[in-house]
């Protein structure tokens, strides 16, 4: 696929600064493949567009406030984004000033301090985080999501220019497992309420997988193919592996919510036989791909030049993807991580 095939003409007014209010007032554009057929509806509106028997898929990972505001041991100020933790403790994260800053350096925020351990490629940095000046995060005495709720703020999009008040509304509600970078935004439009409907009427599971920040980066090469795709780790339970196999059976339609959790089924479910249930994928899924897990698709609205477009347009189709964009931006729908969203029948 050639990169310019992602590209779409976006007036910046619609790029959303703020999320809805509430949550499930954010408006639900539904796209009928088989009919061709386009629906306006909100948000709370989506179990009537599902079927009965419908098994549905959330990501469940939380997102850590990992954007810490450090102060240098010069006293010049420093800014520490942690992307992934290390089985040894360490972290890779971005870091700013990142040319300035030494291996071997330290900088600090309250009693958090994050020690630069050695530059790594693509601008990014190994990090290790202690505790007190000398205890490390990691041993277990204070952990890190504590320590990270008093000094960081959640990593907001570029986009986004202002922290929002309320930081819980850059997290889903059913968030559990911390080790995001950035938020499976198609679940952000989920009310405790809307949530409970949904599992009293139709089975649910979760699946996890961690966001990373490479998730929204613009696709720089000319073919996509091209691309060096990100690797993310996910999991999957095994009670929830049963009930994705049992639907699978029964040639009921799973629903997944979010670009993120159809990177996790087509990862586990997307050969001859079952992958592994935890582990890492790379999986870039662009038009051509086969789906062989994922029968309808909630998403929002997705930056072009993008691996997610790309994915979109897998599942919809080229240019009815185009079509479906050029709908949102006409009835202005409100884009990206706060804005509104897609059910792809």
């Amino acid at each position: 696929m050639r990169t310019d095939d992602l590209d779409y003409d976006l007036p910046p007014g619609l790029i959303a600064q703020t999320a809805a209010e509430p949550r499930d007032s954010a408006r639900l554009l539904v796209h009928d493949r088989g009919s061709g057929a386009v629906r306006h509806r909100h948000f709370r509106d989506l179990l009537d567009e599902l079927r009965p028997d419908d098994l549905v898929v959330l990501n469940d990972t939380r997102v850590l406030p990992v954007r810490v505001r450090a102060r240098r041991e010069t006293g010049g100020a420093a800014e520490v984004l942690l992307l992934e933790p290390r089985p040894d403790g360490s972290w890779e994260a971005l870091a700013r000033p990142a040319r300035r800053l030494r291996d071997g350096e330290t900088v600090t925020a309250g009693d958090l301090a994050i020690t630069i351990e050695r530059h790594l490629d693509e601008g990014r940095v190994l990090v290790r985080p202690r505790t007190a000046g000398t205890v490390p995060v990691e041993a277990g005495t204070v952990p890190i999501e504590a320590v990270l709720e008093r000094v960081g703020e959640m990593p907001l999009p570029p986009y986004i220019h202002e922290q929002p008040a309320d930081p819980q509304r850059y997290q889903t509600v059913y968030a559990r497992h911390p080790g995001s970078a950035a938020a499976p935004t198609a679940g952000l439009h989920f009310t405790p309420r809307l949530l409970d409907d949904l599992r009293a009427h139709h089975e649910v599971v979760e699946v996890t997988l961690g966001v990373g920040l490479d998730t929204f980066r613009p696709v720089t090469e000319a073919d996509l193919d091209d691309h060096p795709m990100h690797s993310e780790a996910y999991a999957v339970t095994q009670p929830a592996a049963d009930a994705i196999d049992a639907a699978r059976d029964a040639d009921r339609r799973i629903v997944a919510v979010g670009t993120t959790t159809v990177r996790v089924l087509e990862t586990v479910w997307g050969g001859p036989t079952r992958g592994p249930l935890e582990g890492r994928t790379r999986l870039l899924i662009e038009p051509g791909h086969r789906f062989t897990a994922v029968g309808a698709l909630v998403t929002n609205f997705h930056l072009p030049r993008s691996t997610l477009l790309a994915l979109v347009m897998a599942f919809a189709g080229v240019e009815e993807t185009r079509r479906l964009y050029r709908t949102a931006v006409e009835g202005k729908y409100r884009f990206y991580s706060f804005g509104d969203a897609m059910l792809l029948l």
